[in-house]
């Protein structure tokens, strides 16, 4: 199996498709670093030299932000949005969405499963 900057990628998947395995790679970007590096994208990553394995992870390092580096730096965001008291520090430290969607009715990815309220028993004379 390839790896590239310390992540195994599928082997049996064109080139742009295994890139999409290091977090902060989209398709798009993948497609970006194969011009960039003049690897053709109906390569299987199986198919790749060292040579042309080193050329893109030199290119990924120096170009972009992936893998842990990208998540200690989206965490920190998310911090500091709770430190500063803003809307979307709120919603983070209470697990609700914090860009607009409802919550009424949908939400159950970030709510977590439903806790049911017991009705209070109607009390009769």
């Amino acid at each position: 199996m390839p790896r590239i900057l310390g992540v195994d990628i599928p082997q049996n998947k064109k080139v742009p498709y295994s890139l999409l395995h290091l977090y902060g790679i989209g398709l798009h970007r993948a497609r970006l670093v194969c011009q960039a590096c003049g690897i053709d994208e109906n390569r299987r990553a199986h198919q790749l030299t060292e040579e042309e394995l080193g050329k893109i992870s030199s290119y990924i390092e120096s170009n972009y932000v992936i893998e842990g580096a990208l998540r200690r730096e989206i965490a920190a965001n998310v911090q500091r949005f709770k430190e500063i008291g803003c809307y979307r520090g709120y919603r983070h430290a209470r697990s609700l969405p914090c860009r607009g969607q409802r919550t009424r009715t949908n939400s159950r990815t970030r709510k977590g499963k439903k806790k049911t309220v017991a009705n209070k028993k109607i009390l009769r004379k």
